[in-house]
Protein backbone atom coordinates (compact mmCIF):
# COMPACT_ATOMS: atom_id res chain seq x y z
CA UNK A 1 0.00 0.00 0.00
CA UNK A 2 1.10 3.56 -0.60
CA UNK A 3 1.43 6.08 2.19
CA UNK A 4 -1.77 7.75 0.97
CA UNK A 5 -3.66 4.47 1.06
CA UNK A 6 -2.37 3.90 4.58
CA UNK A 7 -3.88 7.22 5.65
CA UNK A 8 -7.15 6.53 3.89
CA UNK A 9 -7.46 3.09 5.51
CA UNK A 10 -6.75 4.16 9.10
CA UNK A 11 -9.22 2.35 11.38
CA UNK A 12 -12.41 3.76 12.86
CA UNK A 13 -14.53 2.40 15.73
CA UNK A 14 -18.30 2.98 15.83
CA UNK A 15 -17.89 5.72 13.25
CA UNK A 16 -15.21 7.53 15.23
CA UNK A 17 -11.44 7.65 14.74
CA UNK A 18 -9.52 5.44 17.14
CA UNK A 19 -7.05 7.17 19.45
CA UNK A 20 -4.17 6.05 17.23
CA UNK A 21 -5.98 7.18 14.06
CA UNK A 22 -6.71 10.58 15.56
CA UNK A 23 -3.08 11.01 16.60
CA UNK A 24 -1.76 10.11 13.17
CA UNK A 25 -4.22 12.39 11.37
CA UNK A 26 -3.63 15.34 13.69
CA UNK A 27 0.07 15.11 12.94
CA UNK A 28 -0.68 14.75 9.25
CA UNK A 29 -2.95 17.79 9.33
CA UNK A 30 -0.30 19.93 11.04
CA UNK A 31 2.32 18.69 8.57
CA UNK A 32 0.13 19.47 5.56
CA UNK A 33 -0.79 22.92 6.87
CA UNK A 34 2.87 23.73 7.48
CA UNK A 35 3.82 22.55 3.97
CA UNK A 36 1.08 24.62 2.38
CA UNK A 37 1.97 27.65 4.51
CA UNK A 38 5.52 27.41 3.18
CA UNK A 39 4.39 27.09 -0.43
CA UNK A 40 1.82 29.89 -0.19
CA UNK A 41 4.36 32.20 1.45
CA UNK A 42 7.22 31.38 -0.96
CA UNK A 43 7.78 35.00 -2.13
CA UNK A 44 7.90 36.15 1.50
CA UNK A 45 10.27 33.31 2.42
CA UNK A 46 12.57 34.34 -0.43
CA UNK A 47 12.57 37.93 0.89
CA UNK A 48 13.14 36.77 4.47
CA UNK A 49 16.10 34.62 3.48
CA UNK A 50 17.85 37.68 2.08
CA UNK A 51 16.70 40.10 4.78
CA UNK A 52 17.61 38.14 7.91
CA UNK A 53 20.94 36.89 6.55
CA UNK A 54 21.94 40.34 5.29
CA UNK A 55 21.03 42.05 8.55
CA UNK A 56 22.92 39.44 10.59
CA UNK A 57 26.05 39.89 8.46
CA UNK A 58 26.01 43.60 7.54
CA UNK A 59 23.68 45.27 10.04
CA UNK A 60 20.12 46.56 9.87
CA UNK A 61 18.38 49.90 9.50
CA UNK A 62 17.25 52.23 6.76
CA UNK A 63 20.77 53.65 6.54
CA UNK A 64 22.51 50.30 5.85
CA UNK A 65 22.93 49.58 2.14
CA UNK A 66 25.31 46.69 1.41
CA UNK A 67 26.97 47.03 -2.00
CA UNK A 68 28.78 44.21 -3.77
CA UNK A 69 31.59 46.54 -4.80
CA UNK A 70 33.72 43.92 -6.56
CA UNK A 71 30.77 42.13 -8.18
CA UNK A 72 28.83 39.26 -6.70
CA UNK A 73 30.66 35.93 -6.65
CA UNK A 74 29.55 32.46 -5.60
CA UNK A 75 30.48 33.21 -1.97
CA UNK A 76 27.19 35.11 -1.75
CA UNK A 77 24.49 32.45 -1.87
CA UNK A 78 21.31 33.96 -3.27
CA UNK A 79 18.93 32.94 -6.05
CA UNK A 80 20.31 33.59 -9.58
CA UNK A 81 22.51 36.61 -8.85
CA UNK A 82 23.98 38.57 -11.72
CA UNK A 83 27.78 38.77 -11.69
CA UNK A 84 27.91 41.31 -14.52
CA UNK A 85 26.46 44.32 -12.71
CA UNK A 86 26.93 45.68 -9.20
CA UNK A 87 24.25 44.94 -6.61
CA UNK A 88 23.01 46.84 -3.59
CA UNK A 89 20.22 45.45 -1.44
CA UNK A 90 18.48 46.95 1.56
CA UNK A 91 15.51 46.00 3.74
CA UNK A 92 13.53 48.74 5.45
CA UNK A 93 10.65 48.70 7.92
CA UNK A 94 8.11 51.45 7.30
CA UNK A 95 6.31 50.41 10.46
CA UNK A 96 9.33 51.13 12.65
CA UNK A 97 10.65 54.19 10.78
CA UNK A 98 7.56 55.61 9.10
CA UNK A 99 7.65 56.99 5.55
CA UNK A 100 11.12 56.90 4.03
CA UNK A 101 12.71 58.92 1.24
CA UNK A 102 15.08 57.29 -1.22
CA UNK A 103 17.28 59.81 -3.03
CA UNK A 104 18.42 58.00 -6.16
CA UNK A 105 21.38 59.38 -8.13
CA UNK A 106 21.37 59.58 -11.91
CA UNK A 107 22.48 56.45 -13.73
CA UNK A 108 21.07 54.03 -11.16
CA UNK A 109 18.59 51.25 -11.86
CA UNK A 110 16.50 49.75 -9.10
CA UNK A 111 13.27 48.16 -7.97
CA UNK A 112 11.09 48.95 -4.95
CA UNK A 113 9.29 45.82 -3.78
CA UNK A 114 6.97 44.96 -0.93
CA UNK A 115 7.38 41.93 1.32
CA UNK A 116 5.84 39.69 -1.37
CA UNK A 117 8.25 41.18 -3.93
CA UNK A 118 5.39 42.82 -5.78
CA UNK A 119 6.43 46.06 -7.50
CA UNK A 120 5.16 48.89 -5.30
CA UNK A 121 2.58 51.05 -7.11
CA UNK A 122 3.95 54.48 -7.97
CA UNK A 123 2.80 57.62 -9.74
CA UNK A 124 0.99 57.99 -13.03
CA UNK A 125 2.72 60.53 -15.28
CA UNK A 126 1.35 61.53 -18.67
CA UNK A 127 -0.80 58.42 -18.70
CA UNK A 128 2.08 56.09 -17.86
CA UNK A 129 1.67 54.05 -14.68
CA UNK A 130 4.87 53.27 -12.80
CA UNK A 131 5.30 50.31 -10.43
CA UNK A 132 8.50 49.52 -8.60
CA UNK A 133 10.98 50.81 -11.14
CA UNK A 134 13.67 53.33 -10.22
CA UNK A 135 15.96 54.71 -12.91
CA UNK A 136 15.71 54.08 -16.63
CA UNK A 137 12.24 52.51 -16.45
CA UNK A 138 11.08 54.64 -13.53
CA UNK A 139 9.43 58.05 -13.33
CA UNK A 140 12.88 59.68 -13.14
CA UNK A 141 13.90 58.19 -16.50
CA UNK A 142 17.38 57.45 -15.19
CA UNK A 143 18.06 61.08 -14.24
CA UNK A 144 17.73 60.44 -10.52
CA UNK A 145 15.15 61.77 -8.14
CA UNK A 146 13.38 61.56 -4.81
CA UNK A 147 11.22 58.51 -4.14
CA UNK A 148 8.85 58.53 -1.17
CA UNK A 149 7.90 55.16 0.31
CA UNK A 150 4.62 55.25 2.24
CA UNK A 151 3.47 52.43 4.56
CA UNK A 152 0.05 50.82 4.05
CA UNK A 153 -1.46 52.54 7.10
CA UNK A 154 -0.27 56.06 6.18
CA UNK A 155 -3.22 58.46 6.14
CA UNK A 156 -1.55 61.86 5.75
CA UNK A 157 -1.07 63.88 2.59
CA UNK A 158 2.01 63.06 0.57
CA UNK A 159 4.20 66.15 0.27
CA UNK A 160 5.15 67.50 -3.13
CA UNK A 161 8.58 66.99 -4.66
CA UNK A 162 8.66 63.20 -4.55
CA UNK A 163 7.74 60.24 -6.70
CA UNK A 164 5.26 58.61 -4.32
CA UNK A 165 5.16 54.81 -3.95
CA UNK A 166 2.54 53.27 -1.60
CA UNK A 167 3.49 49.86 -0.23
CA UNK A 168 0.95 47.20 0.77
CA UNK A 169 3.36 45.98 3.47
CA UNK A 170 5.52 47.67 6.07
CA UNK A 171 8.56 45.64 5.09
CA UNK A 172 10.09 46.87 1.83
CA UNK A 173 12.94 45.43 -0.23
CA UNK A 174 15.12 47.98 -2.04
CA UNK A 175 17.16 46.41 -4.84
CA UNK A 176 19.59 48.60 -6.78
CA UNK A 177 21.91 47.86 -9.70
CA UNK A 178 25.01 49.71 -10.83
CA UNK A 179 26.54 49.49 -14.29
CA UNK A 180 30.22 49.68 -15.15
CA UNK A 181 32.01 50.10 -18.45
CA UNK A 182 35.37 48.59 -17.58
CA UNK A 183 35.37 45.33 -15.57
CA UNK A 184 38.86 46.26 -14.39
CA UNK A 185 37.65 49.55 -12.86
CA UNK A 186 34.42 49.32 -10.91
CA UNK A 187 35.03 52.45 -8.84
CA UNK A 188 32.90 54.84 -10.97
CA UNK A 189 29.88 52.57 -10.63
CA UNK A 190 30.46 52.15 -6.89
CA UNK A 191 30.74 55.94 -6.49
CA UNK A 192 27.33 56.41 -8.13
CA UNK A 193 25.71 53.80 -5.89
CA UNK A 194 27.21 55.42 -2.79
CA UNK A 195 25.39 58.64 -3.64
CA UNK A 196 22.14 56.89 -2.64
CA UNK A 197 20.50 58.33 0.46
CA UNK A 198 17.66 56.83 2.52
CA UNK A 199 16.15 58.78 5.41
CA UNK A 200 12.84 59.37 7.24
CA UNK A 201 10.43 61.86 5.73
CA UNK A 202 11.03 65.29 7.35
CA UNK A 203 14.01 63.77 9.15
CA UNK A 204 16.96 64.39 6.87
CA UNK A 205 18.66 66.65 9.43
CA UNK A 206 18.65 63.94 12.11
CA UNK A 207 18.97 60.90 9.84
CA UNK A 208 21.59 58.28 10.57
CA UNK A 209 24.59 58.53 8.24
CA UNK A 210 24.54 56.05 5.38
CA UNK A 211 26.63 52.90 5.69
CA UNK A 212 27.76 50.99 2.59
CA UNK A 213 29.33 47.70 3.72
CA UNK A 214 31.05 45.72 0.97
CA UNK A 215 29.35 42.39 0.33
CA UNK A 216 31.97 41.09 -2.12
CA UNK A 217 33.93 38.01 -1.09
CA UNK A 218 31.82 37.70 2.06
CA UNK A 219 30.41 34.24 2.72
CA UNK A 220 26.72 34.70 3.44
CA UNK A 221 23.74 32.43 2.81
CA UNK A 222 20.80 34.57 1.66
CA UNK A 223 18.79 31.70 0.18
CA UNK A 224 15.23 30.84 1.23
CA UNK A 225 15.42 29.01 4.55
CA UNK A 226 14.61 25.33 4.10
CA UNK A 227 14.26 24.08 7.68
CA UNK A 228 11.95 24.64 10.62
CA UNK A 229 13.53 27.99 11.56
CA UNK A 230 11.58 29.48 8.65
CA UNK A 231 8.49 29.47 10.87
CA UNK A 232 10.30 31.55 13.50
CA UNK A 233 11.06 34.04 10.74
CA UNK A 234 7.41 34.06 9.71
CA UNK A 235 6.41 34.82 13.30
CA UNK A 236 8.72 37.85 13.31
CA UNK A 237 7.21 39.05 10.05
CA UNK A 238 3.64 38.55 11.25
CA UNK A 239 4.44 40.54 14.41
CA UNK A 240 5.92 43.44 12.41
CA UNK A 241 3.26 43.67 9.70
CA UNK A 242 -0.22 45.10 9.24
CA UNK A 243 -3.04 42.57 9.46
CA UNK A 244 -3.67 42.84 5.74
CA UNK A 245 -0.13 41.90 4.71
CA UNK A 246 -1.42 38.47 3.64
CA UNK A 247 -4.76 36.95 2.71
CA UNK A 248 -7.11 35.85 5.48
CA UNK A 249 -6.67 32.24 4.32
CA UNK A 250 -2.88 32.33 4.67
CA UNK A 251 -3.08 34.10 8.04
CA UNK A 252 -5.54 31.40 9.13
CA UNK A 253 -3.20 28.67 7.93
CA UNK A 254 -0.33 30.24 9.88
CA UNK A 255 -2.53 30.56 12.96
CA UNK A 256 -3.39 26.87 12.68
CA UNK A 257 0.31 25.99 13.13
CA UNK A 258 0.72 28.46 15.99
CA UNK A 259 1.85 31.68 14.26
CA UNK A 260 -0.40 34.47 15.50
CA UNK A 261 0.40 38.17 15.72
CA UNK A 262 1.35 39.22 19.22
CA UNK A 263 1.45 35.70 20.65
CA UNK A 264 4.57 33.66 21.44
CA UNK A 265 5.45 30.90 19.01
CA UNK A 266 6.72 28.09 21.24
CA UNK A 267 6.18 24.67 19.64
CA UNK A 268 7.20 21.69 21.77
CA UNK A 269 9.99 19.40 20.62
CA UNK A 270 7.69 16.98 18.78
CA UNK A 271 5.89 19.79 16.96
CA UNK A 272 9.17 21.51 16.11
CA UNK A 273 10.45 18.27 14.57
CA UNK A 274 7.29 17.94 12.50
CA UNK A 275 7.56 21.58 11.34
CA UNK A 276 11.19 21.04 10.40
CA UNK A 277 10.24 18.01 8.28
CA UNK A 278 7.45 20.05 6.68
CA UNK A 279 9.78 22.91 5.74
CA UNK A 280 12.38 20.57 4.28
CA UNK A 281 9.70 18.74 2.30
CA UNK A 282 8.09 21.97 1.07
CA UNK A 283 11.43 23.36 -0.10
CA UNK A 284 12.09 20.21 -2.12
CA UNK A 285 8.62 20.60 -3.63
CA UNK A 286 9.57 24.13 -4.74
CA UNK A 287 12.62 22.68 -6.47
CA UNK A 288 10.39 20.20 -8.32
CA UNK A 289 8.12 23.01 -9.48
CA UNK A 290 11.16 25.19 -10.18
CA UNK A 291 12.39 22.67 -12.74
CA UNK A 292 9.13 22.39 -14.67
CA UNK A 293 8.84 23.71 -18.23
CA UNK A 294 5.02 23.73 -18.25
CA UNK A 295 3.05 25.32 -15.41
CA UNK A 296 -0.72 25.54 -15.24
CA UNK A 297 -0.92 24.25 -18.79
CA UNK A 298 1.28 27.09 -20.07
CA UNK A 299 4.65 26.39 -21.69
CA UNK A 300 7.65 28.47 -20.65
CA UNK A 301 9.60 27.52 -23.77
CA UNK A 302 10.77 30.50 -25.80
CA UNK A 303 11.36 28.51 -29.01
CA UNK A 304 9.44 25.41 -30.08
CA UNK A 305 12.57 23.69 -31.39
CA UNK A 306 15.01 24.19 -28.50
CA UNK A 307 15.17 24.17 -24.72
CA UNK A 308 15.48 27.83 -23.73
CA UNK A 309 12.91 29.09 -21.21
CA UNK A 310 11.77 32.47 -19.92
CA UNK A 311 10.92 33.24 -16.25
CA UNK A 312 7.56 34.45 -17.59
CA UNK A 313 5.75 32.41 -20.22
CA UNK A 314 6.87 33.87 -23.54
CA UNK A 315 8.14 36.91 -21.65
CA UNK A 316 4.73 38.50 -22.09
CA UNK A 317 2.12 39.74 -19.59
CA UNK A 318 -0.62 37.71 -21.25
CA UNK A 319 -1.33 35.14 -18.52
CA UNK A 320 -0.93 36.89 -15.15
CA UNK A 321 0.24 40.16 -13.69
CA UNK A 322 3.33 40.80 -11.57
CA UNK A 323 1.43 39.70 -8.48
CA UNK A 324 0.90 36.35 -10.23
CA UNK A 325 -2.84 37.00 -10.41
CA UNK A 326 -4.50 35.49 -13.49
CA UNK A 327 -5.58 38.09 -16.00
CA UNK A 328 -8.53 35.87 -16.85
CA UNK A 329 -10.19 35.53 -13.45
CA UNK A 330 -7.82 36.87 -10.77
CA UNK A 331 -6.76 33.57 -9.17
CA UNK A 332 -3.13 33.33 -8.04
CA UNK A 333 -0.99 31.19 -10.34
CA UNK A 334 0.62 29.40 -7.40
CA UNK A 335 2.97 27.09 -9.30
CA UNK A 336 4.21 29.92 -11.51
CA UNK A 337 4.84 32.04 -8.44
CA UNK A 338 6.65 29.20 -6.67
CA UNK A 339 8.71 28.52 -9.79
CA UNK A 340 9.84 32.14 -9.87
CA UNK A 341 10.70 32.58 -6.20
CA UNK A 342 12.54 29.32 -5.74
CA UNK A 343 14.76 30.23 -8.71
CA UNK A 344 14.88 34.02 -8.87
CA UNK A 345 13.95 37.19 -7.02
CA UNK A 346 12.71 40.71 -7.79
CA UNK A 347 10.48 41.68 -10.68
CA UNK A 348 9.17 44.89 -12.20
CA UNK A 349 7.62 45.94 -15.51
CA UNK A 350 10.99 47.14 -16.76
CA UNK A 351 12.67 43.87 -15.86
CA UNK A 352 9.97 41.44 -16.95
CA UNK A 353 8.94 42.99 -20.24
CA UNK A 354 11.90 44.67 -21.93
CA UNK A 355 11.72 47.00 -24.89
CA UNK A 356 14.39 47.38 -27.53
CA UNK A 357 17.44 49.23 -26.25
CA UNK A 358 16.41 49.14 -22.58
CA UNK A 359 16.62 46.72 -19.68
CA UNK A 360 17.61 43.10 -20.10
CA UNK A 361 16.30 39.92 -21.70
CA UNK A 362 16.66 36.58 -19.90
CA UNK A 363 16.84 33.11 -21.43
CA UNK A 364 17.21 30.09 -19.13
CA UNK A 365 18.31 26.57 -20.02
CA UNK A 366 18.79 23.47 -17.86
CA UNK A 367 18.82 20.78 -20.55
CA UNK A 368 21.01 19.97 -23.50
CA UNK A 369 19.86 19.47 -27.07
CA UNK A 370 18.93 15.85 -26.31
CA UNK A 371 16.67 16.97 -23.47
CA UNK A 372 19.00 15.65 -20.75
CA UNK A 373 19.69 17.68 -17.59
CA UNK A 374 23.01 19.52 -17.66
CA UNK A 375 25.59 17.56 -15.67
CA UNK A 376 28.73 18.99 -14.08
CA UNK A 377 30.78 16.00 -15.15
CA UNK A 378 30.06 16.32 -18.88
CA UNK A 379 31.51 18.67 -21.48
CA UNK A 380 29.28 20.78 -23.73
CA UNK A 381 29.40 23.57 -26.24
CA UNK A 382 26.99 26.42 -26.95
CA UNK A 383 27.14 28.40 -30.17
CA UNK A 384 25.66 31.88 -30.36
CA UNK A 385 25.01 33.00 -33.95
CA UNK A 386 26.54 36.28 -35.19
CA UNK A 387 25.20 39.61 -33.95
CA UNK A 388 24.09 38.69 -30.43
CA UNK A 389 21.18 41.12 -29.86
CA UNK A 390 22.63 43.27 -27.08
CA UNK A 391 23.45 46.96 -27.48
CA UNK A 392 25.32 47.01 -24.19
CA UNK A 393 26.70 43.49 -23.64
CA UNK A 394 25.67 39.86 -23.23
CA UNK A 395 26.67 37.20 -20.73
CA UNK A 396 26.13 33.55 -19.84
CA UNK A 397 26.04 32.63 -16.14
CA UNK A 398 25.94 29.20 -14.50
CA UNK A 399 23.79 28.36 -11.45
CA UNK A 400 23.70 25.47 -9.00
CA UNK A 401 20.73 23.19 -9.75
CA UNK A 402 20.25 22.47 -6.03
CA UNK A 403 19.90 26.07 -4.85
CA UNK A 404 19.80 28.37 -7.94
CA UNK A 405 22.77 30.25 -6.48
CA UNK A 406 25.85 31.04 -8.54
CA UNK A 407 27.80 27.88 -9.35
CA UNK A 408 30.92 27.65 -7.16
CA UNK A 409 33.17 26.48 -9.99
CA UNK A 410 36.55 27.81 -8.82
CA UNK A 411 36.56 30.70 -11.29
CA UNK A 412 36.30 34.29 -10.00
CA UNK A 413 32.74 34.53 -11.34
CA UNK A 414 30.56 31.82 -12.90
CA UNK A 415 29.88 34.01 -15.93
CA UNK A 416 31.35 34.73 -19.33
CA UNK A 417 30.28 37.34 -21.85
CA UNK A 418 31.10 39.86 -24.51
CA UNK A 419 33.07 42.09 -22.12
CA UNK A 420 35.41 39.15 -21.54
CA UNK A 421 36.13 39.24 -25.29
CA UNK A 422 35.81 35.52 -26.07
CA UNK A 423 37.25 34.38 -29.39
CA UNK A 424 34.76 34.56 -32.25
CA UNK A 425 34.48 32.07 -35.09
CA UNK A 426 35.25 33.07 -38.69
CA UNK A 427 31.55 33.56 -39.46
CA UNK A 428 31.05 35.92 -36.51
CA UNK A 429 29.44 33.35 -34.24
CA UNK A 430 30.78 32.58 -30.76
CA UNK A 431 31.19 29.11 -29.29
CA UNK A 432 31.34 28.74 -25.52
CA UNK A 433 32.50 25.59 -23.75
CA UNK A 434 31.08 24.22 -20.49
CA UNK A 435 32.74 21.38 -18.62
CA UNK A 436 35.20 20.29 -15.92
CA UNK A 437 38.22 21.03 -18.13
CA UNK A 438 38.91 23.68 -20.74
CA UNK A 439 39.31 22.38 -24.30
CA UNK A 440 42.71 22.93 -25.86
CA UNK A 441 43.32 26.59 -26.72
CA UNK A 442 39.79 27.56 -25.60
CA UNK A 443 40.33 28.74 -22.02
CA UNK A 444 39.01 32.20 -22.88
CA UNK A 445 35.71 30.69 -24.09
CA UNK A 446 35.29 28.23 -21.21
CA UNK A 447 33.14 28.14 -18.08
CA UNK A 448 34.09 25.52 -15.51
CA UNK A 449 31.56 23.04 -14.17
CA UNK A 450 31.82 20.75 -11.14
CA UNK A 451 31.49 16.96 -11.40
CA UNK A 452 28.61 15.79 -9.25
CA UNK A 453 26.81 19.14 -9.41
CA UNK A 454 23.96 19.75 -11.80
CA UNK A 455 23.47 23.28 -13.05
CA UNK A 456 21.52 25.53 -15.36
CA UNK A 457 22.48 28.65 -17.31
CA UNK A 458 21.03 32.08 -17.94
CA UNK A 459 21.83 34.00 -21.11
CA UNK A 460 21.28 37.74 -20.64
CA UNK A 461 21.11 40.45 -23.27
CA UNK A 462 21.67 43.92 -21.82
CA UNK A 463 19.80 46.60 -23.72
CA UNK A 464 18.43 43.95 -26.10
CA UNK A 465 17.92 44.87 -29.73
CA UNK A 466 14.64 44.01 -31.44
CA UNK A 467 15.68 40.49 -32.54
CA UNK A 468 16.30 39.69 -28.88
CA UNK A 469 13.01 41.18 -27.75
CA UNK A 470 10.86 39.42 -30.36
CA UNK A 471 12.89 36.16 -30.25
CA UNK A 472 13.83 36.18 -33.92
CA UNK A 473 17.44 35.72 -32.79
CA UNK A 474 17.81 32.09 -31.69
CA UNK A 475 20.82 30.84 -29.72
CA UNK A 476 21.71 27.22 -30.29
CA UNK A 477 20.93 24.47 -27.82
CA UNK A 478 23.71 23.36 -25.51
CA UNK A 479 25.23 20.29 -27.14
CA UNK A 480 27.16 17.38 -25.63
CA UNK A 481 30.78 17.00 -26.69
CA UNK A 482 32.01 13.49 -27.44
CA UNK A 483 34.79 13.69 -24.86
Amino acid sequence: MTRFEDLAELPMEEGRPTLDTAGVLRDELLFQRAVQSYLLAMPVINTMGMKFASEAKFGSGYNVLPIWKERLSAETEVTTPNSDVLYAMSYVDLGADGPLVLEAPAGLQGILLDLWQRPIPGPTIDGAEFAGDVGFFGPDGGHGGSFLLLPPDYSGEAPDGHHVFRSATRNVFIFLRGFYRDPNDLSPAVAIMEKTRIYPLNGIATAKPMSFPDGSRVAVNMLPVSDGSVFDQLQQIVDSEVDTFASADLRGMLAAIGIVKGKPFTPDAATQHLLDCAARTAYKMTRVIGGDDILGGVSYQVFTDRHWLNPFPNGKPEHFDLSWASLADGHIAHDSRINFFTNYYSVSPGMAFPVAGKGAKYLIVGRDGDGDALSGGRSYQLTLPPDVPAENFWSLTLYDAETSSGLANGQPFPSLGSRDEPTMNADGSTTLYLGPKAPDDQAGNWLATVPGKGYFAILRYYAPTQPGVDNTYKPGDIQKLSS
